[in-house]
């Protein structure tokens, strides 16, 4: 059924009507001015009709009379008219302001609506599902795709319990010892990997670095400051920032090293290579003004401590550079610059 036609409103209609009939009536200049015009005339007539015009004959003569008579005429209505442009732009004006005013109290009561108890419940609430809705995507994605691709170098293996091999038992199966996990069983997870999935996949069809993120977080430590990383990287991105768009000055390996001896302040001052304005300000705004975003980044810049604590004991100094260029790396570089931990 085709939707039915709204009716004219005649309220609306009748008080255009109203405005342009006034508009069509004459404004107190005008009136004066035909008033004024009219006495010229008759003036100029009887002047005419007792004096009689002077001998002023031919072509020029008529010129000089019409001149006379009409000139002034024209004046008049010169200054009508400018008076009826001046209250016509004063009118404007006052619509003009009237607008404004009413476009300020639609902001003030828009901004008194935002601050309140229940909105900031409610943007809590939606960040809080945005992050839940990221992170199922996220695992959807792992299970999609797979791929295999061992590369040589390693992570020291995690301590256990009982370091020697657990004899066989009549089944065929190694009965685990007193203490020892099952994560602890595992093989240790290798550095490459650990590296490719601390700088996320490249695109969906990067099914080497998914692999290579599906193995690290097997691994719980590496899992956790993913998690961490991944959440700030969500929050960042909501305020368009993308660490691919970074291109920080990269810091000597040496320094990483002195990062993860303890080492604070200018020390390590070359590690917040983050030159980005933009990316700075918009990230220190946010973290000043939002308590989610600022307990996510102290929460991944913690983790990120601990596992690059780790990391350099036994790892190469390309090995730290190749670290220092991940996504996470770079993250963390923004946030700890912005959290003032490099001054």
């Amino acid at each position: 059924m085709p939707p039915l036609k709204k009716a004219p409103d005649r309220t609306v209609t009748g008080k255009a009507a109203g405005k342009a009939h006034a508009s069509a009536n004459l404004s107190p200049p005008e009136v004066a001015a035909l008033a004024l015009s009219v006495v010229w005339l008759v003036l100029a007539a009887l002047v005419f009709a007792v004096f009689g015009f002077g001998g002023a004959d031919g072509a020029l003569g008529f010129l000089v009379i019409a001149l006379v008579i009409f000139l002034p005429v024209a004046m008049i209505w010169v200054a009508a008219t400018a008076a009826r442009t001046a209250r016509i732009m004063r009118e404007e004006s006052a619509r003009l302001h009237s607008a404004i005013d009413a476009i300020r109290q639609a902001y003030v009561k828009q901004s008194l609506a935002a601050t309140a108890p229940g909105a900031g419940q409610t943007s809590v609430t939606q960040k809080l599902d945005e992050i839940a809705a990221s992170q199922r995507k996220t695992q959807t994605t792992l299970a999609t795709f797979s791929s295999s691709r061992p590369l040589p170098s390693v992570l020291p293996p995690r301590k256990v319990a009982i370091a020697a091999a657990p004899a066989q038992g009549d089944d065929g199966q190694a009965p685990l010892p007193l203490g020892t996990t099952a994560e602890e069983m595992r093989p240790p997870l290798e550095r490459g990997d650990f590296i490719r999935a601390l700088n996320f996949p490249e695109t969906a069809e990067d099914k080497a670095g998914f692999a290579a993120l599906r193995r690290a977080l097997k691994d719980r430590p590496t899992a956790q400051l993913i998690q961490a990383a991944q959440d700030v990287l969500t929050l960042l991105s909501q305020d368009g920032i993308y660490m691919d768009d970074l291109r920080p000055d990269m810091a000597r390996p040496e320094i990483w090293r002195s990062f993860a001896g303890g080492a604070r302040g200018r020390a390590i001052a070359a590690l917040g290579g983050i030159r980005d304005r933009s990316s700075l300000a918009l990230a220190a705004s946010r973290m000043k003004s939002d308590p989610i975003f600022r307990d996510a980044a102290h929460h991944f810049l913690r983790r990120f401590d601990q596992m690059f604590s780790n990391f350099a004991d036994d790892a190469s100094d390309s090995d730290i550079s190749d670290l220092s260029d991940t996504r996470t790396a770079r993250a963390f570089m923004l946030l700890g610059r912005v959290a003032g931990t490099f001054d």
